[in-house]
């Protein structure tokens, strides 16, 4: 798999409980990819790409480092991207 619905990564990645929750915070622009605001659930992302969450009283920088199929625990959701918040560049 080399590329995943954006709503379908954020829920994979534990960013939000629920993905109706992930789809709701694309909608309203609380997503960045690579900088630019993206407001469909559905677009593609692919690994590399950083991406800019506002969350209710934070932000989060994620740099996506690949895909799971189905939604596993949070050590599991780990794996799929890196914090640039905890590693400076």
């Amino acid at each position: 798999m080399d590329r995943q619905r954006l709503d379908k990564w954020l829920w994979h990645a534990r960013v939000v409980k629920t993905r109706t929750d992930a789809a709701a915070l694309v909608a309203n622009g609380r997503v960045r990819i690579n900088g630019a605001r993206q407001t469909s659930p559905g677009h593609a992302v692919k690994a590399g790409e950083v991406l800019t969450i506002a969350l209710d009283s934070r932000v989060r920088i994620l740099k996506i480092t690949g895909f799971t199929d189905r939604r596993g625990d949070a050590a599991a959701a780990r794996t799929i991207y890196l914090d640039l918040q905890s590693f400076p560049e």
